[in-house]
């Protein structure tokens, strides 16, 4: 019997064709998906190029890469910046510069006169820098603003190895260091004043006979304040000479370059004694008075805005007018006086006040009094 033949089944699929709107759903998906896949992708790269980078410097190159990874994620971190960091507004930083600049100490020149006291340093305190160093934070400690270094005394000498040819005989055996000197007292706060003993000066009077008071006569002897050298006769500078008025300066100059930007000069004057037997050379008509104070205005006008003068005059030349200097020390143009007391008599603070006042009236316009050990201004 024949076997009965099956019918075959036809294969149906779901759909055969798509609609219109299917096809616009379709395209959409892969746009949305396209754009899931690109914005992962711009959110990874900084990630990927800089494990990329990393990976190629120290496994290719063998080296370190700078931590760009911390710059990389500092651009990508979303978050605000603190307050504290974002740019204040042009007219809040002009008030915060203007604050900081009036808080900070400014620089004080070493020309400028401070108010305080004064006091005076032994050479010997000075031969090192350690107990340089010591001596001015002791000084310092005691709230001293002022330290006057004697580095030119009446006899003659100076304390350190100066340089100027007049003063070729004048150094003495044992000298300091006056730029170190002046170096650490200013680190240390302090003012240093370099004392500096002008015409009574019997050494430099012999090294340049042209710059001495000479009997007068002729002959070229150098005239003494005593009968003579046996008598303790010693020589002096003449406030008339030039020659004299140069050294001085010049010492001055010499200091300054060391770094003392005060100085204090002491007898700026004429010897004691008054005698007929004493020769100046050209005067030049002046009197004693007028010849000592066109010296101090040649040495204010040559160390303007250089060097701080001051002058120091003991108190019984600022009571009365001596035949020292024929008029009182404010009158000869003195700016900056320093009345130095005598040793170990005791003085009257009212009177101490009227002179210093008297001083002020006459056109001074700094006034410190001070005994051997310390001063202070009035």
């Amino acid at each position: 019997m024949p076997r009965r033949r099956r019918n075959k089944k036809v294969k149906r699929y779901h759909r055969s064709f798509y609609s219109r709107g299917d096809k616009i759903k379709k395209a959409l998906g892969i746009l949305l998906l396209a754009a899931v896949v690109l914005g992962a992708a711009w959110l990874a790269a900084p990630y990927v190029l800089d494990w990329a980078t990393h990976t190629w410097y120290t496994v290719v190159r063998d080296r370190e890469l700078p931590a760009s990874s911390e710059a990389v994620s500092s651009q990508a971190d979303p978050r605000p910046e603190p307050a504290s960091s974002r740019p204040e507004p042009a007219s809040s930083q002009a008030a915060s510069s203007q604050a900081a600049a009036s808080s900070e100490a400014l620089p004080v020149a070493g020309t400028a006169i401070r108010e305080g006291s004064w006091a005076s340093v032994s050479l010997s305190a000075l031969g090192d820098e350690a107990s340089i160093r010591a001596a001015a934070q002791n000084l310092a400690q005691q709230g001293v603003t002022y330290a006057l270094i004697p580095l030119k005394d009446t006899t003659g000498y100076i304390y350190y190895a100066s340089a100027v040819p007049a003063a070729s005989r004048s150094v003495a055996a044992h000298v300091v260091d006056p730029a170190r000197i002046a170096a650490i007292f200013k680190e240390e706060g302090l003012v240093p004043v370099a004392g500096v003993a002008a015409f009574q000066d019997p050494i430099a009077a012999y090294t340049d006979r042209g710059m001495s008071i000479q009997y007068a006569g002729g002959g070229g002897y150098l005239w003494l304040d005593a009968a003579n050298a046996a008598a303790g006769g010693k020589a002096w500078l003449n406030p008339y000479a030039d020659s004299a008025v140069q050294f001085i300066g010049d010492l001055i100059e010499e200091l300054y370059g060391c770094g003392f930007e005060q100085v204090c000069l002491s007898a700026v004057q004429f010897p004691p004694a008054v005698s007929s037997s004493q020769g100046f050379g050209e005067t030049g008509g002046l009197s004693r008075d007028a010849r000592l104070a066109a010296d101090i205005a040649a040495w204010d006008a040559r160390f303007a805005d250089r060097v701080t003068l001051w002058y120091e005059y003991p108190l019984a030349s600022c009571t009365g007018v001596s035949t020292t200097l024929g008029a009182l020390p404010a009158q000869l143009g003195v700016q900056n006086l320093v009345v130095s007391l005598p040793a170990g008599e005791a003085q009257d603070p009212a009177l101490l006040e009227q002179t210093a006042q008297q001083m002020k009236q006459l056109g001074a316009a700094y006034v410190v009094v001070r005994d051997s050990e310390s001063g202070m201004f009035y």
